[in-house]
């Protein structure tokens, strides 16, 4: 297999397996490809520990470092998973903040290793798409919500 041209690098603290195998469980088109250990030690490790983990979610290319807790996660980089209903949807939001994940507003939480999703129906970002007042109501619907309620977003762009 060649290593993509593009990866996205995602620096945990020392969990980068345990969560590229939770991402794998969890989402469709997702899978751990390698594990790579460290050959020397280095500042947040030794000789033998984890350093990278290479694996896709949702089909992107991601590369997991395990570079210790100097960096941690924001809300600048989060992953944004289109769903097609309320049970898609409840399915990972459960799955994430249910394994000791993080409850945010809009859609938005976070999963226990601190990397930031968006669970998104398309009926929401659809309305948004339309502009005017049925990308308003969607919008101000939203704006009350932590996982979205898609049987409410339908009904603000019915009006």
């Amino acid at each position: 297999m060649t290593t993509p041209k593009n990866t996205i690098c995602l620096w945990y603290d020392k969990d980068a397996e345990a969560a590229a195998s939770f991402y794998a469980e969890t989402f469709p088109d997702s899978s751990v490809r390698a594990v790579h250990r460290a050959p020397s030690d280095f500042p947040s490790g030794k000789a033998g520990d984890v350093l990278t983990v290479e694996f896709t979610v949702l089909g992107i290319p991601c590369l997991g470092l395990n570079g210790g807790p100097v960096f941690p996660h924001t809300e600048a980089f989060s992953f944004q998973v289109a769903t097609e209903d309320q049970e898609e949807t409840d399915r990972y939001w459960n799955a994430i903040v249910g394994n000791g994940g993080q409850e945010s507003a809009c859609g938005w939480c976070k999963d226990r290793w601190g990397v930031n999703w968006q669970i998104t129906p398309r009926v929401l970002t659809e309305a948004l798409a339309l502009g005017g007042q049925e990308a308003k109501r969607a919008f101000e619907a939203m704006m009350t919500m932590r996982k979205i309620d898609v049987a409410a977003i339908e009904a603000a762009r019915r009006g």
